[in-house]
């Protein structure tokens, strides 16, 4: 029985964050980014609630019921329904398109940043909460609509200043390694699929442990070297793929065909993709996505082919931090304003208004801090410029304006240092 006494603990639930205004901040850049980007290609966000009936998830096509009993945060309400919390989106736009798919004018493109939950392992990269950017478009089943959705997630990447040379986009298609499993006399819809759910691992373990996996599946020695060669792409050659074409002459170069690429989802019909960081500190998975053409028509009538991919924002800011792209503290106003004394706060509030109307961020430092104490706490936060307000100042209404970064002062009027800035 918990003591009374005991104070509650400041931990917050294994596996879910706190977001601190530092930590908040690098969301919100991460969220803004997305969002420029995603709207830079015409998409349209949208949202949902975190609850959906549990059947949405155990229906065919969509993850299986042994997920939503083991994975997935699902309880049975007071209505006696049973619900679960999001662990993905996809499911729910495909819910959403096909209810409204008498008023939508097709192609439709649509984005969101959804808040998603999945009771598993916490670990680097993966926790039990999460957010997740979700582009998807629907309506439209030509290779480009493929080409424009790999495209658009490239750009989400290089958008936050990366060089195409940190990250590689892996592409693979179901159909086409439906066909080669067929050809070489694997024709059983159900062991294709526990196949490819063995692919998912094949860059994760040894040569013999992937042969021995697909051992017990297939139980014969010449067709496991023959599901070998096929996936390692050591003895079938890969074929030209319309996508990475279209891709190239888009000149995104940093692409290739891999076929041990499979996807958990059983869902996708066609282009699977993903993004892989490849740096030795953080080599995995960035986001993936793929082609789902039949999934609209668990909710009836004819199917609205459409694909999409999912980014998370545990990962993405991995991916920052570990190429140094997140080097200067996105929290930080370009400018704090530094009274010697308590008196002087509200003329510096009257002050930081002004540069506020020039649409640049401003911070007043309130504290009862010794100013040289005031400046080191700014440059320590990345804050750009300093102003010193004193006695002198207010009355002379000429300012100091000090550049922490390049350790540069200028002197001038309100107006000649709001323009200083400005240019």
């Amino acid at each position: 029985m918990k003591d009374p006494n005991k104070p509650l603990t400041t931990e917050s639930y294994k596996g879910v964050r706190d977001f601190y205004p530092e930590d908040m901040a690098i969301q919100r850049y991460i969220f803004d980014v997305w969002s420029v980007t995603a709207e830079s290609y015409g998409y349209e966000r949208y949202d949902a609630s975190i609850l959906e009936p549990s059947a949405l998830y155990k229906s065919k096509g969509a993850e299986n019921e042994e997920m939503v009993n083991e994975q997935t945060y699902t309880f049975t309400d007071r209505g006696n329904r049973e619900v679960t919390l999001r662990p993905e989106m996809t499911p729910t736009v495909a819910r959403m398109i096909a209810g409204k798919r008498r008023e939508l004018a097709f192609p439709v493109r649509w984005y969101s940043i959804p808040n998603l939950f999945r009771y598993e392992r916490p670990q680097k990269g993966r926790l039990r909460e999460h957010y997740q950017l979700n582009c998807d478009m629907f309506g439209a089943d030509h290779f480009s609509s493929d080409v424009e959705i790999i495209a658009l997630a490239y750009d989400m990447i290089v958008n936050f200043g990366a060089d195409p040379k940190m990250f590689e986009i892996r592409i693979n298609d179901r159909k086409e390694m439906t066909a080669l499993y067929e050809s070489i006399g694997i024709t059983d819809t159900d062991v294709q699929t526990k196949i490819m759910r063995i692919n998912d691992k094949f860059r994760k373990i040894e040569k013999d442990e992937y042969k021995n996996a697909v051992m017990e599946v297939l139980n014969d020695k010449e067709l496991v070297k023959k599901v070998y060669s096929l996936v390692s792409g050591e003895g079938v050659p890969i074929s030209k793929n319309p996508v990475v074409e279209g891709l190239i002459t888009l000149d995104i170069t940093n692409v290739k065909i891999d076929r041990s690429l499979a996807r958990g989802f059983d869902y996708y019909t066609g282009t699977i993709f993903e993004i892989f960081d490849v740096s030795g500190e953080n080599n995995r998975s960035m986001l993936g996505g793929g082609r789902y053409d039949n999934l609209t028509s668990l909710f009836g009538g004819e199917a609205i082919v459409g694909i999409g991919f999912g980014m998370g924002d545990v990962t993405m800011r991995d991916f920052l931090i570990t190429h140094d792209l997140l080097t200067s503290n996105i929290t930080a106003p370009t400018l704090m304003i530094l009274p010697t004394e308590a008196n002087f706060n509200i003329e510096a509030q009257k002050i930081a208004q002004a540069f506020r109307k020039a649409e640049m961020s401003v911070a007043v430092d309130i504290s009862n801090k010794k100013v040289g104490k005031k400046i080191s706490d700014a440059s320590d936060a990345f804050v750009s410029y300093v102003l010193v307000l004193g006695e002198d100042e207010i009355k002379s209404k000429i300012y100091i304006l000090k550049n922490l970064e390049e350790k540069s002062q200028v002197s001038g009027t309100l107006a000649e240092l709001i323009e200083k800035i400005a240019s």
